[in-house]
């Protein structure tokens, strides 16, 4: 490799590490912005957003301007969907609370049961958003959506959970990069992983 393909090659590196950085940084602060409470799902889908264009080939977006419209135009359906979520997941957790207190007077078949539908929820969860991003739907319709692709493409899905919670495993490790890269990162891994299945079982939504 000679001196100008190393000069060519770093610039490119130091150009997507800007940007992740960037992307990043923005997923926090607007998060914060919400006070986490509104903030979060929003700044996700954003987040998920900007990785889909970039995935789609459009590297010189305006990552400030595209977040922020993302943000204000999924602001509400994002808030819906993250937080019929949270109920869900706070009725599993309540559930589990029980079933560990009471291992040896249910059933075997229960904690079998509710393990299983932990999955299927998981697989909601990590469908519906990239799809709130790319493909738009009513609220329940996304849900349903969310579930069909998920199940129908199931080594993806837990490639995709895999992935996405290693890199959260290694960013506990290196707390630090919970403040440059760790969003940003499991955006595009998320999204590029999605994209992969969309064009085949949705059709291509380009915008």
């Amino acid at each position: 490799m000679n001196a100008k393909s190393l000069v060519t090659t770093l610039d490119r590196v130091m150009y997507w590490v800007t940007k992740l950085a960037l992307l990043n940084f923005l997923f926090i602060l607007f998060s914060v912005s919400g006070l986490i409470i509104v903030g979060i799902f929003p700044a996700a889908v954003a987040t998920l957003g900007v990785s889909r264009k970039w995935i789609m080939g459009q590297y010189e977006i305006k990552v400030w301007s595209t977040f922020k419209r993302i943000f204000r135009e999924e602001f509400i359906s994002s808030n819906i969907i993250g937080w019929i979520l949270t109920l869900i997941g706070g009725i599993f957790y309540l559930n589990y609370k029980v079933i560990v207190e009471s291992q040896g007077d249910i059933f075997f078949i229960i904690p079998f049961a509710f393990y299983l539908v932990i999955f299927l929820y998981l697989v909601i969860v990590f469908w519906v958003f990239p799809l709130n991003v790319h493909n738009y739907a009513s609220v329940m319709q996304q849900f349903k959506n969310a579930f069909i692709v998920g199940m129908t493409k199931l080594p993806i899905t837990i490639a995709m959970m895999l992935l996405l919670f290693s890199v959260m495993f290694f960013s506990l490790e290196f707390p630090v990069l919970l403040i440059f890269f760790t969003f940003s990162i499991s955006a595009t891994v998320w999204m590029w992983l999605s994209m992969r299945v969309f064009s085949k079982v949705l059709g291509d939504n380009e915008e």
